[in-house]
């Protein structure tokens, strides 16, 4: 893959490569006709996944040790053609492996008896109706064909095509049903109906298509549509792989900000605020041109606005708005605006001649500055560098806001900027919204809307956002004490030491921090192996003996007897089966290692290909020790250790981009790791807060947070009202010199805590608070968590603040877990070694703890 994929992709994609080999078995072996759902929210990667998953199908992986699917042929099929074009490019800039002759999109003439293996065939439902030349002379009921012949210029209709494919006994046809793309209010139409349930249940005499991989925004999507193509109920229904929406908010991918701008009342379609659009369009055009530069990028992020309109704009109007806008970005010309109306000709806008584009061009298109757009983009497309959005539209269309929205979550950098929300963030100009709209647009986003990723714990949803930049009132000191701070990454599944030592090295010798990395660690790992070889000699021995030897079986029987005899015997291993060793080798060391290593043994000393075959079963049977694994695995993570620790400060100096590699090299590991903690550098918070009866009103102030406005204060929008009685107790308390609220999500700027939830799967808790005392002469932190007791993760986040507090506790002044209690509030202090021992080893609930003396009252 030419990308790196997050934490959770890799996850997704192991799932579902795991969970088709079984459905590939499954049609081998009992002919059973199966189904595969792969749901995400929107902004998770999918086709990126999908990539990943199609390209160790055909070719193996090593990361997922899978072997290649030789027969293995993709039939994708979407709604749209343009979604298949879209799919198409985005699978060949994903995988490194595919070609274009890879990834064929069906067009009459197709003249072919079936489909070739190792290709991902694209169709769509107006390629399989009635009317297609893909099918001209299929009969849809298995009565004999109306007109002789088969389509025109070919041999065979489309559906021969597919049912002589499925026939053949060395192939395995998966067909691939997207249904992520779809609008809200896109209604299924019956030919699409009709269509799929010909391809998952077969018709007219040809077979059903064994695997259906479904790929899809949410699992009830897929069901329903296996609902209504399976009426035979006869496919069986692997579990669905299921990505956590909040996984895709923490991973950057998506942007973690949307603030929209509503004006006090409802009123007619005022310039100003169009007037604003266009300035927070400047705006973020400067930000994003200082970041590249400040950065080295060698593209700048160009920022889109887009022009929300009515289904019957009035041309006029849209032309004032354009000549608003141009008012404030002076260079803007006709080339710099487009629009995606359904009507694909040139429109009239005033004085202003807009010509149509494609929306999956938009994203490529930077000369486009200005989208004019109806509700029709709501399906298929996506643009990142949409970050600007006027919307039009009457107040009661909030749905048509939020499938708006849906194009423009993704991040543009495809990561988030470190510790700067406002490059983080999607602006909304919502002119005919009134207060009470508003308020339901907030709910809507924040956890009703399933298109929409994360959740209100995760996603920032401001009403009146404003930036914050780092506190000029804060003492340096403060920030002396942030620096050094602790914080937790999360492990990787199916990390090895070796492979993090090797990646270590080549972003080392690469950034030109230690150009020597790599050989260092080859020096290393060797020395480390010859030692280890030489303890285990007698051990080592046996092993490369049974390397030499491959164990066969004979079994034999004659036609005057109903016994089979047995014959078991050995023989000398060939060059194949030593190669397979060696593929033992390459998992246990590392790809790079083990190769080196084979290296190192053959030497300079040519003895032909005697002596690197030796070498190759010399490591393949060290790699079968268990003792010299562990002990390579202990060697390469101290080697890391240190070299983080010796490089600390080179690394911190490199572009953020770079920084991020390093954290994820940090975290690929089976444990949680300390990790850097960043500074933040910009900060979106809302200025106004919703009531419950959904009006607004202005959000209160309090000083010494880190990041400030101009004068120094800080909204308190995201708190509630005993979250707010801790920050003013604890500002109250002696000596406070500054504060910092924690964000909800994994960030550069933001301190975790790592732990295992219910499941076993690893996870982070972000305590609420970081508060900032001068005691006894020096600025000391302290973390201040107020938890509810009735949520359910409640106890298993009190034991990883516990656990975290025994490593880290020594760091930081206080380590203070608070709970809301009848009428008082409790404290249970996590660096008292009795408090962290209960915590963690008794068995009672959050409430028991609070109410038990291991707690005390909290003065407020």
């Amino acid at each position: 893959m030419k990308f790196t994929l997050k934490d959770y992709q890799e996850e997704a994609v192991d799932d579902v490569l795991r969970t088709l080999e079984r459905a590939s078995t499954a049609w081998k072996r009992d002919g059973a006709e199966t189904s595969v759902a792969l749901t995400a929210p929107t902004g998770a990667g999918k086709t990126v996944m999908a990539a990943a998953v199609i390209e160790a199908l055909f070719y193996g992986s090593e990361k997922f040790d899978i072997d290649p699917d030789v027969g293995a042929v993709v039939l994708w099929f979407s709604d749209d053609p343009n979604l298949n074009d879209q799919t198409r490019t985005r699978l060949m800039d994903a995988s490194e492996k595919f070609t274009s002759s890879d990834l064929v999109a069906i067009e009459p003439p197709f003249a072919k008896a079936k489909l070739d293996p190792g290709r991902v065939y694209f169709l769509n439902t107006q390629k399989l109706s009635k009317s297609s030349k893909l099918t001209r002379g299929h009969v849809e009921d298995g009565s004999q064909l109306a007109l002789p012949g088969a389509p025109d210029l070919q041999g065979y209709t489309i559906w021969e095509t597919i049912a002589n494919t499925v026939a053949d006994e060395d192939l395995t046809l998966y067909l691939v049903l997207d249904e992520a793309h779809r609008g809200f209010n896109t209604r299924t139409s019956s030919d699409k109906t009709t269509i799929v349930r010909r391809l998952v249940q077969g018709h007219a005499g040809y077979p059903p298509i064994p695997i259906v991989w479904g790929i899809s925004a949410t699992i009830d999507r897929f069901d329903t549509a296996m609902q209504e193509a399976d009426a035979s109920k006869d496919r069986r229904a692997f579990p669905p792989v299921m990505v956590d929406p909040n996984r895709v908010q923490e991973s950057g991918l998506v942007k973690d900000v949307v603030s929209l701008n509503i004006p006090n009342e409802a009123g007619n379609f005022d310039t100003t605020l169009v007037k604003l659009a266009a300035q927070k369009l400047a705006s973020s055009t400067e930000r994003w041109a200082a970041y590249s530069k400040d950065q080295g990028l060698t593209e700048t992020v160009v920022p889109l606005l887009v022009l929300q309109t009515p289904n019957t704009p009035a041309p006029d109007e849209i032309g004032r708005a354009l000549d608003t806008i141009a008012e404030v970005l002076p260079g803007l010309y006709g080339g710099n605006v487009a629009h995606v109306f359904g009507d694909h000709t040139r429109q009239h806008f005033g004085q202003w001649d807009v010509s149509w584009i494609e929306p999956q061009r938009v994203q490529e298109t930077p000369d486009v500055r200005v989208l004019v757009a109806k509700d029709a983009i709501s399906t298929g497309w996506d643009c990142p560098r949409a970050e600007v959005m006027v919307s039009f539209r009457p107040a009661k269309d909030k749905t048509h806001i939020t499938q708006l929205l849906g194009r423009m979550v993704r991040s543009p950098l495809a990561r988030r900027v470190p510790g700067d929300e406002a490059l983080n963030a999607v602006e909304c100009i919502l002119p005919f919204f009134d207060r009470t709209t508003a308020g339901q647009v907030v709910r809507y986003l924040t956890g009703q809307l399933e298109e929409m990723p994360g959740t209100a714990a995760t996603k920032k949803i401001l009403l009146e956002g404003r930036e914050l930049r780092p506190n000029l009132a804060i003492p340096a000191a403060v920030w002396s004490v942030w620096d050094k701070l602790p914080t937790q990454t999360l492990p990787k599944r199916g990390a090895r030491p070796v492979k993090r030592l090797v990646a270590l090295a080549q972003a080392l010798a690469m950034d030109s921090v230690q150009s020597s990395a790599l050989s260092d660690a080859e020096r290393e790992m060797h020395l480390i192996l010859d030692t280890y070889a030489t303890r285990y000699g007698n051990l080592l021995d046996q092993q490369i003996d049974e390397v030499w030897r491959v164990d066969m079986q004979e079994i034999s029987g004659t036609s005057t007897s109903d016994k089979l005899t047995y014959r078991e015997f050995s023989m000398r291993a060939d060059d194949r089966a030593i190669r397979s060793a060696f593929e033992d080798a390459k998992k246990a060391f590392g790809a790079d290692i083990a190769q080196s290593y084979v290296n190192h043994l053959a030497g300079d000393d040519d003895d032909g290909d005697d002596g690197l075959r030796d070498a190759y079963v010399h490591a393949s049977a060290l790699a079968t020790i268990k003792e010299v694994r562990e002990k390579v695995d202990q060697e390469a993570t101290e080697l890391v250790d240190s070299w983080f620790a010796q490089h600390r400060v080179a690394i911190k100096a490199l572009s953020d981009v770079r920084q991020q590699d390093y954290e994820d090299i940090r975290a690929m590991a089976t444990d949680p790791q300390r990790g850097e903690l960043g500074r933040p550098r910009s900060r979106m918070e809302d200025y106004k807060v919703l009531e419950d009866n959904e009006q607004l009103a202005v959000a209160p102030l309090v000083s010494m947070h880190i990041m400030s406005d101009t004068d120094g204060m800080f909204p308190m929008s995201s708190l509630n009202r005993w979250e707010q009685q801790v920050v003013n107790a604890e500002l109250a308390r002696p000596g406070a010199v500054g504060w910092y609220r924690n964000p909800p999500r994994p960030a550069v700027d933001a301190l975790g805590v790592a732990y295992r939830d219910a499941q076993g799967n690893w996870r982070t808790m972000h305590p609420d608070f970081v508060f900032f005392h001068e005691v006894g002469g020096e600025v000391r932190a302290s973390i201040v968590d107020p938890h509810g007791t009735h949520l359910d993760d409640a106890v298993t986040k009190l034991k990883a603040l516990a656990e975290f507090a025994r490593s880290f506790g020594g760091e930081f002044h206080r380590v203070e877990a608070l709970a809301q209690v009848g009428s008082k509030m409790r404290v249970l202090d996590m660096t008292n070694p009795a408090v962290q021992e209960a915590v963690l080893h008794e068995s009672r609930s959050a409430i028991g703890f609070y109410e038990s003396d291991l707690a005390v009252d909290y003065n407020v």
